[in-house]
Protein backbone atom coordinates (compact mmCIF):
# COMPACT_ATOMS: atom_id res chain seq x y z
CA UNK A 1 0.00 0.00 0.00
CA UNK A 2 2.76 2.45 0.90
CA UNK A 3 2.51 5.99 2.19
CA UNK A 4 2.85 9.50 0.82
CA UNK A 5 5.42 11.87 2.36
CA UNK A 6 7.38 14.97 1.38
CA UNK A 7 10.69 14.70 -0.47
CA UNK A 8 13.23 16.92 -2.22
CA UNK A 9 13.84 15.92 -5.83
CA UNK A 10 16.00 17.06 -8.71
CA UNK A 11 13.95 16.80 -11.88
CA UNK A 12 16.52 17.89 -14.47
CA UNK A 13 20.17 18.88 -14.78
CA UNK A 14 21.13 22.08 -13.00
CA UNK A 15 17.57 23.13 -12.22
CA UNK A 16 16.47 24.14 -8.71
CA UNK A 17 15.31 21.27 -6.53
CA UNK A 18 11.62 20.81 -5.75
CA UNK A 19 9.78 19.79 -2.57
CA UNK A 20 7.05 17.38 -3.70
CA UNK A 21 4.95 14.46 -2.51
CA UNK A 22 6.58 11.05 -2.95
CA UNK A 23 5.38 7.51 -2.30
CA UNK A 24 7.28 5.17 0.05
CA UNK A 25 6.44 1.47 -0.53
CA UNK A 26 5.89 -0.93 2.34
CA UNK A 27 9.19 -2.70 3.07
CA UNK A 28 10.03 -5.86 1.17
CA UNK A 29 11.62 -8.87 2.92
CA UNK A 30 15.07 -7.27 3.34
CA UNK A 31 13.99 -3.63 3.44
CA UNK A 32 13.42 -1.02 6.14
CA UNK A 33 11.37 2.17 6.28
CA UNK A 34 13.19 4.84 8.28
CA UNK A 35 11.58 7.93 9.75
CA UNK A 36 14.23 10.55 8.99
CA UNK A 37 15.14 12.95 11.80
CA UNK A 38 18.09 14.79 10.25
CA UNK A 39 20.02 14.77 6.96
CA UNK A 40 23.14 16.72 6.05
CA UNK A 41 23.43 18.61 2.76
CA UNK A 42 26.50 17.09 1.12
CA UNK A 43 28.34 18.28 -1.99
CA UNK A 44 27.50 14.90 -3.55
CA UNK A 45 23.81 15.86 -3.55
CA UNK A 46 24.71 19.00 -5.48
CA UNK A 47 26.73 16.87 -7.90
CA UNK A 48 23.67 14.67 -8.48
CA UNK A 49 21.54 17.73 -9.17
CA UNK A 50 24.07 19.07 -11.65
CA UNK A 51 24.42 15.80 -13.58
CA UNK A 52 27.87 14.88 -12.32
CA UNK A 53 26.92 11.35 -11.21
CA UNK A 54 24.61 10.13 -13.96
CA UNK A 55 21.50 11.24 -15.87
CA UNK A 56 18.95 8.97 -14.18
CA UNK A 57 16.57 11.80 -13.26
CA UNK A 58 14.48 12.44 -11.27
CA UNK A 59 16.70 12.04 -8.21
CA UNK A 60 15.51 11.85 -4.62
CA UNK A 61 18.36 13.66 -2.91
CA UNK A 62 19.91 13.35 0.56
CA UNK A 63 22.05 10.63 2.10
CA UNK A 64 23.83 11.81 5.31
CA UNK A 65 20.97 10.80 7.54
CA UNK A 66 19.94 9.59 10.96
CA UNK A 67 16.48 8.46 11.96
CA UNK A 68 14.29 5.90 13.64
CA UNK A 69 13.29 2.56 12.15
CA UNK A 70 9.55 2.64 11.50
CA UNK A 71 8.94 -0.79 9.96
CA UNK A 72 10.97 -3.74 8.69
CA UNK A 73 10.57 -6.56 6.17
CA UNK A 74 9.88 -10.16 7.05
CA UNK A 75 13.53 -11.29 6.82
CA UNK A 76 15.09 -8.37 8.72
CA UNK A 77 16.69 -9.26 12.05
CA UNK A 78 19.53 -6.75 12.52
CA UNK A 79 17.26 -3.79 13.32
CA UNK A 80 13.75 -3.40 14.73
CA UNK A 81 11.11 -0.66 14.89
CA UNK A 82 12.22 2.07 17.27
CA UNK A 83 15.97 1.62 16.73
CA UNK A 84 17.97 4.83 16.22
CA UNK A 85 20.13 4.36 13.12
CA UNK A 86 22.62 6.13 10.88
CA UNK A 87 22.24 5.28 7.19
CA UNK A 88 25.16 4.17 5.03
CA UNK A 89 25.58 3.72 1.30
CA UNK A 90 27.82 0.65 1.34
CA UNK A 91 25.78 -2.25 2.72
CA UNK A 92 28.17 -5.13 2.02
CA UNK A 93 27.00 -8.33 0.36
CA UNK A 94 29.28 -10.89 2.03
CA UNK A 95 29.40 -12.93 -1.19
CA UNK A 96 31.51 -11.10 -3.78
CA UNK A 97 35.20 -11.84 -4.36
CA UNK A 98 36.29 -8.95 -2.10
CA UNK A 99 34.06 -10.03 0.78
CA UNK A 100 35.10 -13.67 0.50
CA UNK A 101 38.76 -12.65 0.72
CA UNK A 102 38.10 -10.69 3.91
CA UNK A 103 38.30 -7.30 2.17
CA UNK A 104 34.77 -6.35 3.12
CA UNK A 105 35.35 -2.59 2.83
CA UNK A 106 35.91 -3.10 -0.92
CA UNK A 107 32.64 -5.01 -1.48
CA UNK A 108 31.85 -4.92 -5.20
CA UNK A 109 28.13 -5.69 -4.91
CA UNK A 110 26.68 -3.49 -2.18
CA UNK A 111 22.96 -3.61 -1.39
CA UNK A 112 20.22 -1.02 -1.83
CA UNK A 113 16.45 -1.31 -1.51
CA UNK A 114 14.95 -3.39 -4.30
CA UNK A 115 11.76 -1.36 -4.66
CA UNK A 116 11.90 2.21 -6.00
CA UNK A 117 10.31 5.13 -4.27
CA UNK A 118 8.15 7.08 -6.73
CA UNK A 119 6.39 10.31 -7.49
CA UNK A 120 2.62 10.21 -6.98
CA UNK A 121 2.17 9.56 -10.72
CA UNK A 122 4.26 6.38 -10.44
CA UNK A 123 7.51 7.80 -11.87
CA UNK A 124 10.42 5.93 -10.28
CA UNK A 125 12.94 8.01 -8.33
CA UNK A 126 16.69 7.39 -8.29
CA UNK A 127 17.80 7.66 -4.67
CA UNK A 128 21.05 9.54 -4.07
CA UNK A 129 23.66 6.94 -3.09
CA UNK A 130 20.81 4.46 -2.70
CA UNK A 131 19.35 6.37 0.25
CA UNK A 132 17.24 9.43 -0.70
CA UNK A 133 16.86 11.00 2.74
CA UNK A 134 15.72 14.57 2.03
CA UNK A 135 12.32 13.19 2.89
CA UNK A 136 10.11 12.57 5.90
CA UNK A 137 10.77 8.85 5.43
CA UNK A 138 12.86 6.67 3.15
CA UNK A 139 13.17 3.03 2.09
CA UNK A 140 16.57 1.32 2.32
CA UNK A 141 18.09 -2.14 2.54
CA UNK A 142 18.43 -3.36 6.12
CA UNK A 143 22.21 -3.47 5.71
CA UNK A 144 22.19 0.29 5.19
CA UNK A 145 21.03 0.83 8.78
CA UNK A 146 23.59 0.96 11.59
CA UNK A 147 22.33 1.15 15.17
CA UNK A 148 24.05 3.77 17.34
CA UNK A 149 23.52 5.26 20.79
CA UNK A 150 20.24 7.23 20.72
CA UNK A 151 21.76 9.82 23.08
CA UNK A 152 23.57 11.31 20.07
CA UNK A 153 22.25 14.47 18.41
CA UNK A 154 20.74 13.21 15.13
CA UNK A 155 22.03 16.27 13.24
CA UNK A 156 25.58 15.33 14.17
CA UNK A 157 25.20 11.56 14.01
CA UNK A 158 23.84 11.56 10.47
CA UNK A 159 27.00 13.19 9.13
CA UNK A 160 28.84 9.92 9.66
CA UNK A 161 26.77 8.65 6.73
CA UNK A 162 29.14 10.25 4.22
CA UNK A 163 31.50 13.22 4.54
CA UNK A 164 32.71 12.92 8.11
CA UNK A 165 33.29 9.17 7.84
CA UNK A 166 35.06 9.66 4.51
CA UNK A 167 37.50 12.12 6.07
CA UNK A 168 38.09 10.35 9.38
CA UNK A 169 38.51 7.05 7.59
CA UNK A 170 40.88 8.52 5.01
CA UNK A 171 43.23 9.46 7.84
CA UNK A 172 42.80 6.51 10.21
CA UNK A 173 41.74 3.56 8.05
CA UNK A 174 43.34 4.30 4.68
CA UNK A 175 46.28 6.45 5.73
CA UNK A 176 46.90 4.49 8.96
CA UNK A 177 47.85 7.70 10.76
CA UNK A 178 49.24 6.90 14.19
CA UNK A 179 50.72 8.61 17.23
CA UNK A 180 53.61 10.99 16.49
CA UNK A 181 52.99 11.04 12.72
CA UNK A 182 53.14 14.25 10.73
CA UNK A 183 50.02 14.74 8.59
CA UNK A 184 49.05 17.27 5.94
CA UNK A 185 45.49 17.70 4.72
CA UNK A 186 44.85 19.60 1.49
CA UNK A 187 41.34 21.06 1.37
CA UNK A 188 39.59 22.02 4.59
CA UNK A 189 35.92 21.56 3.89
CA UNK A 190 33.88 18.96 5.73
CA UNK A 191 35.90 15.95 4.52
CA UNK A 192 39.27 17.61 5.07
CA UNK A 193 38.37 18.83 8.55
CA UNK A 194 37.15 15.33 9.39
CA UNK A 195 40.54 13.98 8.33
CA UNK A 196 42.17 16.56 10.59
CA UNK A 197 39.90 15.55 13.48
CA UNK A 198 40.73 11.90 12.86
CA UNK A 199 44.47 12.59 12.87
CA UNK A 200 44.10 14.52 16.11
CA UNK A 201 42.05 11.69 17.63
CA UNK A 202 44.86 9.16 17.19
CA UNK A 203 47.58 11.50 18.42
CA UNK A 204 49.33 12.79 15.30
CA UNK A 205 52.19 15.04 16.37
CA UNK A 206 51.92 17.65 13.64
CA UNK A 207 48.77 18.32 11.58
CA UNK A 208 49.13 20.77 8.70
CA UNK A 209 46.00 22.22 7.09
CA UNK A 210 46.18 23.55 3.52
CA UNK A 211 43.51 25.66 1.82
CA UNK A 212 43.07 28.84 -0.19
CA UNK A 213 40.43 30.25 2.17
CA UNK A 214 41.48 31.91 5.44
CA UNK A 215 38.14 31.15 7.09
CA UNK A 216 38.47 27.44 6.32
CA UNK A 217 41.96 27.44 7.76
CA UNK A 218 40.56 28.85 11.00
CA UNK A 219 37.94 26.09 11.01
CA UNK A 220 40.76 23.57 10.55
CA UNK A 221 42.46 24.78 13.73
CA UNK A 222 39.24 24.12 15.64
CA UNK A 223 39.44 20.48 14.54
CA UNK A 224 43.04 20.02 15.59
CA UNK A 225 45.35 21.51 12.95
CA UNK A 226 48.62 22.62 14.52
CA UNK A 227 49.78 24.60 11.47
CA UNK A 228 48.04 26.19 8.48
CA UNK A 229 49.18 27.03 4.96
CA UNK A 230 47.35 29.40 2.65
CA UNK A 231 47.93 27.94 -0.81
CA UNK A 232 47.26 31.31 -2.43
CA UNK A 233 50.22 32.87 -0.64
CA UNK A 234 52.94 30.23 -0.54
CA UNK A 235 54.31 27.15 -2.27
CA UNK A 236 52.47 24.26 -0.64
CA UNK A 237 55.20 21.62 -1.07
CA UNK A 238 57.96 23.86 0.24
CA UNK A 239 55.86 25.00 3.18
CA UNK A 240 55.00 21.43 4.23
CA UNK A 241 58.64 20.40 3.94
CA UNK A 242 59.71 23.35 6.09
CA UNK A 243 57.25 22.28 8.78
CA UNK A 244 58.52 18.68 8.72
CA UNK A 245 62.27 19.20 9.11
CA UNK A 246 62.73 19.22 5.35
CA UNK A 247 61.45 15.67 4.87
CA UNK A 248 57.77 15.99 4.04
CA UNK A 249 54.74 14.62 5.90
CA UNK A 250 54.29 10.97 6.80
CA UNK A 251 50.73 11.08 5.42
CA UNK A 252 49.20 13.61 3.03
CA UNK A 253 45.43 13.54 2.47
CA UNK A 254 44.12 15.15 -0.71
CA UNK A 255 40.53 16.10 0.13
CA UNK A 256 40.10 18.16 -3.05
CA UNK A 257 40.84 15.72 -5.86
CA UNK A 258 42.41 17.73 -8.68
CA UNK A 259 45.66 17.13 -10.59
CA UNK A 260 47.20 20.15 -8.86
CA UNK A 261 46.35 19.07 -5.31
CA UNK A 262 47.32 15.44 -5.96
CA UNK A 263 50.74 16.47 -7.29
CA UNK A 264 51.18 18.69 -4.25
CA UNK A 265 50.35 15.73 -2.03
CA UNK A 266 52.75 13.47 -3.93
CA UNK A 267 55.74 15.78 -3.59
CA UNK A 268 54.88 16.99 -0.08
CA UNK A 269 55.15 13.51 1.49
CA UNK A 270 58.25 11.97 2.96
CA UNK A 271 60.20 9.56 0.75
CA UNK A 272 58.36 6.60 2.26
CA UNK A 273 55.20 8.52 3.02
CA UNK A 274 51.60 7.87 2.06
CA UNK A 275 49.27 9.85 -0.20
CA UNK A 276 45.54 9.34 0.32
CA UNK A 277 43.13 10.59 -2.35
CA UNK A 278 39.66 11.08 -0.88
CA UNK A 279 38.57 14.11 -2.92
CA UNK A 280 36.66 12.95 -6.01
CA UNK A 281 38.14 13.90 -9.42
CA UNK A 282 36.02 14.42 -12.51
CA UNK A 283 36.44 12.01 -15.45
CA UNK A 284 38.26 14.57 -17.62
CA UNK A 285 41.15 15.14 -15.20
CA UNK A 286 44.63 13.88 -16.17
CA UNK A 287 48.11 13.87 -14.61
CA UNK A 288 51.38 14.16 -16.53
CA UNK A 289 54.34 13.37 -14.27
CA UNK A 290 57.80 11.83 -14.76
CA UNK A 291 57.60 8.09 -14.17
CA UNK A 292 61.02 8.17 -12.53
CA UNK A 293 59.53 10.24 -9.70
CA UNK A 294 57.23 7.32 -8.86
CA UNK A 295 60.15 4.89 -9.01
CA UNK A 296 62.39 6.98 -6.79
CA UNK A 297 59.94 7.16 -3.86
CA UNK A 298 58.64 4.36 -1.69
CA UNK A 299 55.55 4.52 0.45
CA UNK A 300 51.99 4.24 -0.82
CA UNK A 301 49.57 6.00 -3.13
CA UNK A 302 46.03 5.14 -2.04
CA UNK A 303 42.45 5.99 -2.87
CA UNK A 304 39.93 6.03 -0.03
CA UNK A 305 36.39 4.77 -0.67
CA UNK A 306 34.06 6.01 2.06
CA UNK A 307 37.07 6.19 4.36
CA UNK A 308 37.53 2.42 3.94
CA UNK A 309 34.95 2.14 6.70
CA UNK A 310 32.91 -0.73 8.08
CA UNK A 311 29.77 1.03 9.30
CA UNK A 312 28.92 -1.57 11.95
CA UNK A 313 32.39 -1.12 13.45
CA UNK A 314 33.11 2.56 12.87
CA UNK A 315 29.78 4.36 13.35
CA UNK A 316 29.10 3.17 16.92
CA UNK A 317 32.73 3.75 17.92
CA UNK A 318 32.77 7.33 16.65
CA UNK A 319 29.40 8.04 18.24
CA UNK A 320 30.73 6.76 21.58
CA UNK A 321 33.82 8.96 21.25
CA UNK A 322 31.58 11.91 20.41
CA UNK A 323 29.42 11.32 23.48
CA UNK A 324 32.59 11.09 25.60
CA UNK A 325 33.68 14.51 24.32
CA UNK A 326 36.68 13.06 22.49
CA UNK A 327 35.49 13.59 18.90
CA UNK A 328 33.96 16.97 17.90
CA UNK A 329 31.18 15.68 15.66
CA UNK A 330 28.80 18.50 16.53
CA UNK A 331 31.26 21.12 15.25
CA UNK A 332 30.51 20.04 11.69
CA UNK A 333 26.90 21.27 12.00
CA UNK A 334 26.94 24.88 10.81
CA UNK A 335 23.18 25.43 10.56
CA UNK A 336 19.88 23.59 10.85
CA UNK A 337 17.32 24.11 8.11
CA UNK A 338 13.99 22.75 6.87
CA UNK A 339 13.29 20.65 3.79
CA UNK A 340 12.48 23.83 1.90
CA UNK A 341 16.01 25.18 2.49
CA UNK A 342 18.02 22.67 0.43
CA UNK A 343 18.48 24.85 -2.65
CA UNK A 344 19.78 27.74 -0.55
CA UNK A 345 22.09 25.30 1.23
CA UNK A 346 23.54 24.35 -2.17
CA UNK A 347 24.30 28.04 -2.78
CA UNK A 348 26.14 28.18 0.54
CA UNK A 349 28.24 25.17 -0.48
CA UNK A 350 29.31 27.09 -3.59
CA UNK A 351 30.24 30.16 -1.56
CA UNK A 352 32.05 28.18 1.14
CA UNK A 353 29.92 29.57 3.96
CA UNK A 354 29.21 26.31 5.73
CA UNK A 355 30.74 23.00 6.70
CA UNK A 356 27.31 21.37 6.79
CA UNK A 357 23.77 22.59 6.59
CA UNK A 358 21.58 19.93 8.17
CA UNK A 359 17.92 19.40 7.32
CA UNK A 360 15.85 18.77 10.45
CA UNK A 361 12.54 16.96 10.11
Amino acid sequence: MGQTVRGVISRSKGQPVELVDIVIPDPGPHEVVVDIIACGVCHTDLTYRDGGINDEYPFLLGHEAAGTVESVGSEVTAVAPGDFVVLNWRAVCGECRACKRGRIRYCFDTFNAEQPMTLTDGTALTSALGIGAFADKTLVHAGQCTKVDPAADPAAAGLLGCGVMAGVGAAINTGAVSRDDSVAVIGCGGVGDAAIAGAALVGARRIIAVDTDATKLEWAREFGATHTINARETDVVEAIQELTDGFGADVVVDAVGTPTTWEQAFYARDLAGTVVLVGVPTPDMRIDMPLVDFFSRGGSLKSSWYGDCLPERDFPTLIDLYLQGRFPLDKFVTERIGLDGVEEAFNKIHSGEVLRSVVIL
